[in-house]
């Protein structure tokens, strides 16, 4: 086991020992922590090697005792050096990695995954490429975006090795290289955007950091398969401009809303007053709507029609039953 695992263990293990209740960064990293992958290992190919030094040392001991009757000490230098060449020469890619080798200087072929052999002291394999997707974190502090607002940003880069003769040959620590462009990428991304775009539209902020990268790394043998952004932190004081500034909008759209309604409803009673041939009619029925909404939201069962209002409606009752 690493020493990052069993430092994530025992992290995990004084958590829930804690009485709690935990923060939220807490309960976020416990999540994270409750499984723990066991990561491959090369133990596979070391045993290999190991195997072939010591058969080989075998071998040559076996044939110094058989004609010379007896181990001696040119029979073990012999050995020694029959075994360091054994094991120089066969060796064991893993099934995710391809192996760049070089022979004097130069490079020659990429191998694996399997077996492979190399010839001692002219060749040797420069470089392992594992071609698994690698999920590479990043982050930004405080970086300014278009309108000057300091954001701090959480970000993970998921990208893959396809050409490992171009990311042996091309940049030297193509890791490295990958970790600090994409850094610079969303940097250069943030700074393209305005506080409230960061914060409504990651998946165009996902694809624009994506874009970035693929555009510097295409000549390194790199994929860039996508960028996700975990969290974005904008300050505390932002954060309650930002707010009242959405509740400011919802109510502007909430009246414009009613107004709009209140407009439809105007030309139905204007036809409705039309229709009981009373110009007054209208602006009565509306009042009268008005009641019965004030009654019906708050709930009386108690109906109180205004003096005026029922005395003109009877009045226009009373003029449409003159006119049949």
């Amino acid at each position: 086991m690493t020493k990052s695992a069993r430092g994530r263990k025992a992290r995990r293990a004084e958590w829930e020992a804690a009485p709690g209740p935990w923060s939220d960064s807490e309960a976020e990293m416990l999540a994270a922590t409750s499984y723990v992958p066991k990561k491959s290992s090369r133990n596979g190919a070391l045993v290999f090697s190991v195997a072939v030094f010591v058969a080989a040392a075998a071998a040559v001991l076996a044939c110094d005792l058989l004609l010379e009757g007896r181990i001696s000490l040119v029979g073990i230098l012999a050995a020694l050096v029959a075994a360091l060449a054994a094991s120089s020469s066969l060796h064991v890619a893993l099934g995710w990695e391809k192996v760049v080798v070089l022979r004097l200087g130069k490079l020659n072929r990429v191998v694996g995954p399997g077996f492979y052999a190399t010839i001692p002291i002219l060749e040797h394999g420069t470089i392992r490429v594992d071609q698994r997707i690698i999920a590479t974190p990043f982050r930004a502090e405080r970086t300014l975006t278009a309108d000057l607002v300091p954001v701090n940003i959480d970000a993970v880069l998921f990208w893959v090795v396809w050409d490992a003769e171009k990311a042996c040959v091309e940049v030297e620590d193509y890791y490295a290289a990958i970790s600090y462009l994409a850094q610079t990428s969303l940097r250069e991304a943030v700074g393209r955007s305005t506080v409230a775009e960061v914060a409504l539209r990651r998946d165009q902020l996902d694809e624009e950091i994506k874009v970035d990268i693929e555009k510097e790394a295409s000549g390194w043998g790199v994929d860039i398969i996508s960028v996700k952004v975990r969290d974005i932190v904008i300050p505390a004081e932002l954060q309650n401009v930002m707010s009242l500034e959405a509740q400011a909008d919802r109510e502007r759209n909430a009246r414009m809303t009613v107004a709009s309604a209140e407009a439809d409803l105007a030309e139905m009673l204007s036809e409705a007053a039309r229709i009981y041939g009373d110009e007054d009619a209208a602006l009565k029925l509306r009042t009268m709507l008005m009641q019965y909404e004030t009654v019906k939201g708050s709930g009386s069962a108690v109906v109180t029609v205004p003096t005026a209002v029922s005395d003109g409606f009877a009045e226009g009752v009373q003029r449409e039953g003159r006119g049949l």
